[in-house]
């Protein structure tokens, strides 16, 4: 069976902030998250990977090249476009607060009410469109690893809305329980790559402190 582990990136400047990033918009990692990578790693030293996947955007690719050095598992890394965030358009770089005043309905239905999301009217993508690039790459790395364990680094609403995906849930419901912290794991096992299991739902348990609403997304 393949056991898939998937890694939202370290806390970022602008999550702290309360501002959108998106696929565009990027942010250092905070101080703190390199701490925080090592603590992950610690972690996941307990298990054996084949291979470690990353989205491009930088701050996930610095918290999979961190994560695979501290592994000290000689495990390969390989950065793919299929693991991005949402493209939030209009919406990346701005605070919360302030997309909340100019785009209220579509911030809602992002958040609350996927199935009324309108991405067209900040520019962005839809949960469709995120469906249609990540889900064939996740099947396919079942495939080439179909029994073994596969870290997945990407980004807390991309994750999220995937992850609800392959487990079946409807779209309506995606953010029913929540999201996912930074430094997050969530562990998915497949024995045939369509029918997902999920064993644990972001864990974060092995952080050092305590995490307050702006760790997650």
């Amino acid at each position: 069976m393949t056991k898939l582990y998937f890694v939202r990136h370290g806390k970022t400047e602008w999550n702290l902030e309360g501002r959108y990033q998106g696929a565009k918009g990027d942010s250092p990692l905070l101080g703190q998250s390199y701490a925080e990578i090592e603590q992950l790693a610690t972690y996941l030293k307990q298990f054996k990977f084949a291979k470690i996947y990353t989205s491009p955007i930088k701050r996930a690719r610095v918290t999979a090249q961190k994560l695979a050095a501290s592994l000290d598992q000689n495990v390969k890394l390989e950065i793919n476009d299929a693991f991005k965030e949402f493209n939030l358009g209009k919406m990346e770089g701005m605070y919360f607060t302030d997309c909340e005043r100019l785009f209220p309905e579509e911030v809602d239905a992002f958040r609350n009410h996927p199935d009324k999301y309108d991405a067209t009217k900040i520019g962005g993508e839809s949960f469709e469109e995120v469906f249609a690039r990540m889900t064939p790459k996740v099947k396919e790395i079942c495939r080439r690893y179909p029994n073994e364990n596969v870290i997945i680094v990407s980004h807390g609403a991309a994750l999220c809305a995937e992850i609800r995906h392959l487990l079946g849930v409807p779209l309506e419901q995606l953010r029913a329980k929540g999201g996912l912290n930074n430094t997050s794991t969530t562990i998915l096992q497949t024995n045939d790559g369509e029918h997902f299991k999920c064993l644990a739902w972001n864990k974060h348990d092995y952080l050092k402190r305590k995490l307050d609403k702006t760790d997650m997304v």
